[in-house]
């Protein structure tokens, strides 16, 4: 499986990590770790050389009960510091974490090679079009409601059932549209309870029925710390068993904050199943 950003084709049936660069002053874990253009030019620096492929680039925080911020706001905060790793390093492949078309296209227009919607393009109806119209890869996450609601949105009737038919709606709106390259994150920790995080994680291997590459988004969530009874800083360890076994129901990429520790496990993973086979 392959995909196509900004002309590199990116294989798939080996693991990628995606690095995260939060900047927004309230996210969950690195909130206003990188708050200059040096400390962030840093930390995309060590990213890459630890072995990240993609480098994903947020300034709308979707934590739960989040603050709402403006499409004004949210471009000041991205978009001169998407200009700096741009032009810092080449060849980067960044991916933009935006649920907002007008942040998407300026940031394609910048040199961005893929969008990271947590909405799937619900939340803003012209999102799937300008992807179209660049054809760029678009992860769509599961998610209901919006981030200020989606903790009252948790009660399913069949959890795996209802995000299958939720992601063959929205695969099948992004192919009429011509969107090749289509990517699925479940949304670990979006409209879904910890005990709902384990099932969906348990049964992982379900969501290979769409036939599309699988984003998981575990790193230093509540569901790892809370359930440990500790807090994102302590979270490493927890989150790297779970990344160990998102990797053994077929996990394509790993969204995460600890990119070194991220690529030890796809190394290990992949020795693992080079011996089974």
């Amino acid at each position: 499986m392959t995909i196509n950003c900004l002309g590199q084709l990116i294989d798939l049936s080996t693991p990628k990590v995606m690095g995260v660069l939060n900047l927004t002053p309230d996210s969950f874990y690195d909130g206003n770790r990188y708050n200059s253009e040096k400390t962030i030019l840093e930390q995309v620096g060590k990213m890459l050389e630890a072995g990240a492929t993609f480098i994903d680039l947020g300034a709308y925080s979707s934590k739960p009960h989040a603050a709402l911020v403006s499409e004004e706001e949210e471009g000041q905060r991205l978009l001169p510091i998407l200009k700096c790793i741009v032009k810092e390093f080449q060849n980067v492949v960044i991916s933009i974490d935006t649920f907002r078309s007008g942040i998407a296209r300026q940031s394609l227009d910048l040199g961005a090679a893929m969008i990271n919607d947590i909405s799937a393009g619900l939340m803003d109806e012209k999102m799937m079009q300008v992807i179209a119209d660049y054809k760029v890869p678009y992860v769509m996450m599961h998610m209901r409601g919006t981030p200020q609601t989606m903790a009252t949105h948790t009660e399913y009737d069949n959890l795996i059932k209802e995000m299958i038919y939720y992601f063959s709606e929205r695969t099948a709106k992004a192919r009429s549209l011509g969107i090749n390259d289509l990517i699925i994150d479940p949304g670990f920790g979006f409209a879904k309870t910890l005990d709902q995080n384990y099932e969906l994680l348990g049964n992982l291997e379900l969501l290979h029925h769409l036939d599309l590459p699988i984003l998981v988004g575990l790193s230093r969530k509540s569901m790892v710390y809370k359930l440990l009874k500790s807090n994102p800083d302590d979270a490493l360890n927890g989150t790297t068993v779970l990344h160990t076994f998102a990797l053994s129901k077929g996990a394509s990429i790993l969204r995460v904050h600890d990119v070194k520790e991220a690529m030890e496990c796809v190394v290990l993973c992949e020795k693992l199943k080079s011996k089974d086979q």
